[in-house]
């Protein structure tokens, strides 16, 4: 069976289709700072939704670290919700905006709208992504907030296409 066309609404979003890879670090208030690699998949069926994969590891022991799974869809006139689950035990329901970033790339600016917390989960209370990227680049920087901590800056990534 042949790959479907990109649907028409996924077109302002079409060169986040592939895969990304790079490195990245991670702080927070409450853990030491750390480094990362990883890599994002964004694909697609021809339905009007993107699917989304990402997996971390560290890069000196290549042990994994984290990993999600999810949907981006616009959702008009600029808007875009992303739907992701964590393997600790976290979903997130984002909404927000796809626009122009000052440098001229896409830039998508989303923030939770809903957190699903199973029992064994850490409580995270907030989570707020940003996205920037064209066909050859994905960055992004992350801001969660936690127990007490308020929103504070938690990961950055540098990914370049590798398919």
């Amino acid at each position: 069976m042949s790959k479907p066309p990109l649907h028409p609404a996924l077109s302002p979003l079409a060169e986040l289709v592939g895969t990304f890879e790079g490195p990245g670090t991670g702080h927070y208030p409450t853990i030491d700072p750390f480094e990362y690699r990883e890599r994002v998949t964004f694909g697609h069926v021809g339905k009007p939704v993107l699917a989304y994969e990402q997996a971390t590891w560290d890069p000196v022991s290549e042990a994994p670290m984290h990993a999600e799974r999810g949907y981006l869809r616009p959702a008009g006139d600029g808007l875009v919700e992303f739907m992701i689950a964590h393997v600790f035990g976290i979903t997130e329901l984002l909404e927000g905006d796809h626009d122009r970033a000052d440098d001229g790339r896409d830039r998508l600016r989303l923030t939770t709208t809903s957190l699903g917390i199973a029992g064994t989960a850490k409580p995270v209370r907030h989570v707020r992504r940003e996205l920037r990227f064209d066909a050859e680049r994905l960055d992004y920087d992350v801001w969660m907030a936690y127990r007490e901590v308020p929103e504070t800056h938690h990961l950055a990534a540098d990914l370049r296409r590798v398919a």
